[in-house]
């Protein structure tokens, strides 16, 4: 606009220059020269700016052209990438140990590597990926569902897919797992029926596990249940749930550590029972879980001391969390413990201390020490201490 307005200006004094007055009035060939060369500069930006208007005309139906491919702005491409959210984690670790039979060893190793995908298709419908690898096994689909429900409009909703059930909770502050998940994290196919409403939730579900019964066909026939309140406000934040399944032979941990046979049958479901509770009062927070089987297994399938093993385990956590110059830290301690579970290779109490402060936005770096106590030799132990101390580098995103 600026230079229109440069360029209208120099004609309007060319054109006044070649009037018979001008002339008239004494002014030189020279001047009448130089505005001569005036004049045809002028003509020169004209034909330039023409030349720059034509290009952004062109370059605004291409804009358009494209858009209208798209579907414009509106289009159901453009919302769908409004409205995916990408999340993941990386962790490296290096850790030094000592095992139970006094062997030592060190390693550096990418620990943990997920990346989720979260996208929210329509109001009443989401779906979420998370992809993750952990040394020494292979990258895999972890979870892959599809929820349909709202729940800041109706408290029930619908989830479909390959997930973690909700049996266990498994809050921790430490690098290592909690040996409560150890023993019962369980993620299967699953459909789950669940509600959300004023700080209570809930959920039942249902899923066809690795292991069934003696005699049984292979079917959906494995479920639960958990119920759960939460609570937020201010610097108070709690939460308290209990859950059951009707199989804990399911878990994770006990589909790989039990004795069967190669039809990966066993004598009857046994039962399992989850409680836990998780209290943050402003810096401080305390974490409690309990999970246990809720009868024993076949002597031929878990044993402990010559009968069948009813396997537990708990957790208790203590920890702060304040600012040490300028960077979040949190300190916390915990004692974790097992009960007739030897035979699943877990130890009989486990003693952790950590450390962990923020680095920079999204980083950070903790500190972890672990001291195991192995069952007496006559429960099927070795009455031996481990240790080990890890440290990790994590990145969010």
């Amino acid at each position: 606009m600026k230079k229109r307005m440069l360029a209208v200006a120099v004609g309007l004094t060319v054109a006044m220059a070649g009037s018979p007055g001008w002339a008239e009035n004494g002014n030189s060939p020279e001047i009448m020269q130089e505005l001569q060369t005036l004049k045809t500069q002028n003509n020169k930006l004209n034909a330039r700016i023409n030349r720059l208007e034509q290009k952004i005309s062109e370059a605004e139906e291409t804009q358009a052209r494209d858009e209208g491919a798209m579907g414009g702005t509106d289009s159901p491409l453009a919302q769908l990438n409004d409205k995916i959210s990408l999340s993941g984690l990386i962790e490296v670790e290096a850790a030094s140990a000592e095992t139970f039979d006094d062997t030592d060893s060190s390693d550096i190793s990418l620990a943990t590597v997920e990346l989720s995908l979260d996208a929210a298709i329509s109001e009443w419908s989401s779906g979420h990926i998370l992809l993750k690898y952990e040394d020494g096994a292979s990258l895999d689909v972890d979870e892959g569902t599809i929820t349909i429900g709202n729940t800041d409009q109706y408290p029930l909703y619908l989830t479909v897919g390959k997930m973690y059930v909700p049996f266990g909770d498994f809050t921790s502050n430490m690098i290592s797992d909690p040996l409560t998940l150890e023993l019962g994290e369980t993620n299967e196919d699953a459909l789950l029926v669940g509600f959300d409403r004023e700080g209570f939730y809930g959920s039942v579900y249902v899923f066809n596990g690795d292991v069934e019964e003696t005699g049984k066909d292979d079917m959906v026939r494995t479920m639960g249940a958990n119920l759960g309140f939460s609570y937020e406000k201010e610097d108070i934040n709690l939460d308290t749930g209990i859950g059951w399944i009707s199989n804990i032979g399911d878990s994770d941990g006990l589909t790989d550590g039990l004795n069967l046979g190669a039809e990966n049958d066993m004598d009857g479901q046994v039962r399992g029972f989850t409680a836990h509770l998780i209290y943050n009062h402003g810096q401080y927070g305390l974490i409690t879980e309990y999970l246990q089987a809720c009868k024993s297994f076949n002597a031929t399938e878990l044993a402990f001391n010559g009968q069948g093993a009813k396997p537990k385990a708990w957790n208790l956590e203590l920890s702060q969390t304040t600012e040490i110059k300028g960077r979040e830290t949190t300190f916390a301690v915990a004692y974790q413990g097992t009960k007739e579970a030897v035979d699943l290779g877990l130890p009989e109490s486990r003693y952790l201390g950590s450390v962990s402060f923020n680095l920079m936005n999204y980083t950070s770096l903790s500190l972890e020490y672990i001291r195991d106590k192995d069952y007496a030799t006559n429960d099927g132990g070795t009455g031996n201490n481990a240790q080990a101390l890890t440290m990790q580098l994590a990145v969010e995103f």
